[in-house]
């Protein structure tokens, strides 16, 4: 932000160069999805066929990990064909892009895991090499020792162990070396584990069929409805070209099978009809949810992406703020000037339980705080950019296990996405801001303020009225209270709102050392306030306000001899007093 507590002034203070607020871009893909209610002789056919596709599947994965960093556009194209004489060659293309997706995401893996590795690595080795229960100095860039001997040793071991696991997986990387389970290494694993998780062997066998069918087609712009290998008409009807190894199982003609039943989007659905209708590429998924016993089909395109919001325009109606935390979210409107709006709202969530009911919790809180936005009138919604990607350590955070499971479980990236992608189709910006700072300040300047006897603010309110401030681009601080009207040579603006080239302006203002008296004691070189208000002949402050004779005179007028009385000589070199 321009003007914030950053740049040179942070360097001085010890604080972090804050960066500026950014719109967030909208999301380039949509997914949909709608249960398919089928027949006992439909699931037997669907089964045969993603079965199938998943042999074919995992034998073309396994020859694209055996290549690793070899592989090359030969090399594709001998897999594609061997993959088209058992199905066909939409099917095979589909497979091997799945294929080098996974491969990708794989070594991304890798690299994520190496860094992580070597962060940790380096966090230890700074630990062990300072004194046991020697304290830790941010600004000098030392941490702190272990606390005991033991902790030492049992960090040293640690430290070798994971210099092990960095070393096979550098020489996985340099072979290109991937190690992808299809299925899911944490289902692969749960095989041992039936009895804690509460599965019979049969139950699991399903489970894990289901996980390593594949029925998936890319979409095909120009194409019938979008897409040739899995098609779905206007009128809700579906049909599936089968592999060449399953013609037989076709009840339509060009070796198709239509299941009976009709396909019903809900949302999204004008988006998905106008798409068909002009045979632009929609891609398909049907894939069956074993412990529930439910087929789903899931559609997906991409949509161009326009060019972000300037964020001059959509701050313009003033900024919905949100703080985000591990239960609840905290939202405050604030109008342009960066004055707080009504009272502060809060939409809590419950974390607990599996994914699909944290990603429930997730949904509907943030259905309630886009409700509240376009209530407020405004057309921006701002955030901390949180990133807990590399925070979780106890290298970090020390022996605070309870802050550290915080940080691990708070959704940032299930919210950031789920987040920008419902506030695009409402038409509102996401405004990303550092979060540097805003809970300790927010409530340092706001929560007194802005307490009153019906209204008691938390601190997590007041971290999101400075959000929504550094947002808007004004100073958390807030502006002094003026003089009082005691006497008028005292009236005036305070300058302590900082214009935005003022150095560390976001800071707490210091301490002016000194007594806050008008009388000094002798020799102690301080100035306390306005020197010329004491009436003392003989002050020097008030021989130098007094103005010259235009008589000529050479000797200068003592104070005491211009029969000046009261507030009258108190002007003396001041602006001057009406009717004086």
């Amino acid at each position: 932000m321009k003007g914030s507590s950053g740049g040179s002034g942070a360097a001085v203070s010890g604080l972090r160069a804050l960066k500026d607020p950014f719109v967030v871009p909208g999301p380039t893909g949509v997914a949909i999805r709608t249960r398919l209610r089928v027949s006992a002789v439909d699931v037997a056919v669907l089964t045969e066929v993603g079965t199938l596709l998943g042999s074919l599947a995992a034998e073309d994965l396994a020859e694209r990990c055996r290549r690793g960093d070899t592989h090359d556009a030969a090399s594709w194209a001998a897999r594609k064909r061997r993959l088209t004489r058992a199905s066909s060659a939409r099917w095979a293309g589909s497979i091997t892009k799945a294929t080098d997706e996974q491969w990708a995401l794989a070594r991304r893996g890798q690299a994520g895991e190496t860094a992580w590795l070597r962060r940790e690595i380096t966090s230890i080795g700074a630990r062990l090499a300072r004194p046991l229960g020697a304290k830790g100095d941010k600004r000098a860039g030392l941490m702190r020792g272990y606390a005991t001997r033991a902790e030492w040793q049992a960090k040293s071991r640690r430290r070798s162990a994971l210099q092990d696991r960095l070393t096979a997986l550098e020489a996985d990387w340099a072979v290109g070396r991937v190690h992808v389970v299809r299925g899911g290494k944490k289902l692969a694993q749960l095989r041992h584990h039936l009895g804690e998780a509460g599965l019979s062997g049969a139950e699991w066998r399903e489970r894990w069929r289901a996980a390593r069918m594949f029925l998936a087609a890319d979409g095909e712009s120009g194409k019938r409805c979008g897409n040739e290998t899995i098609r779905v008409t206007d009128t809700g009807q579906l049909s599936i070209r089968l592999p060449a190894a399953l013609a037989h199982l076709a009840n339509a003609p060009h070796g198709r099978y239509v299941p009976d039943l009709s396909v019903a989007f809900t949302h999204r659905a004008e988006e998905w009809r106008e798409r068909i209708a002009a045979d632009r590429a929609v891609a398909y998924r049907i894939h069956f949810d074993a412990p529930r016993g439910r087929w789903y089909l899931t559609a997906s395109w991409k949509r161009a992406a326009g060019p972000p919001l300037p964020l001059r325009t959509a701050l313009a109606r003033g900024v919905l703020a949100v703080d985000m935390n591990d239960d609840h979210l905290a939202a405050w409107r604030l109008d342009a000037h960066g004055n707080p709006v009504g009272a502060p709202r809060r939409f809590s969530y419950d974390l607990t339980g599996d994914a699909q009911h944290r990603d429930a919790q997730i949904r509907h809180a943030l259905t309630r705080l886009l409700h509240l936005a376009r209530r407020s009138g405004v057309s921006a919604i701002a955030v901390e950019d949180l990133d807990f990607g590399v925070g979780t350590s106890r290298e970090l955070h020390g022996r605070n296990k309870r802050f550290r499971r915080l940080i691990s479980r708070f959704p940032t990236a299930a919210l950031k996405a789920r987040l920008v992608s419902m506030a695009a189709a409402q038409d509102i910006a996401i405004v990303a801001v550092d979060p540097a700072y805003t809970s300790r300040w927010g409530t340092q300047h706001w929560q007194r303020p802005l307490t009153t006897t019906t209204r008691q603010p938390t601190r997590h309110d007041t971290a999101a009225v400075a959000i929504g401030r550094r947002t808007l681009g004004h100073p958390i601080r807030r502006r002094a209270v003026p003089p009082p009207h005691d006497q008028r040579d005292r009236v005036g603006h305070r300058t302590a709102q900082a214009v935005p080239e003022t150095r560390r302006r976001e800071e707490t203002r210091p301490r002016i050392p000194g007594p806050r008296t008008g009388s000094v004691p002798p020799e102690c070189g301080a100035k306390a306030g306005d020197q010329r208000a004491p009436h003392h002949s003989g002050y020097a402050a008030e021989r130098d306000a007094l103005p010259a004779r235009s008589s000529g005179t050479a000797a200068p007028v003592r104070p005491r001899d211009t029969g000046l009385q009261g507030s009258a000589r108190d002007n003396v070199g001041c602006r001057p007093v009406p009717g004086a």
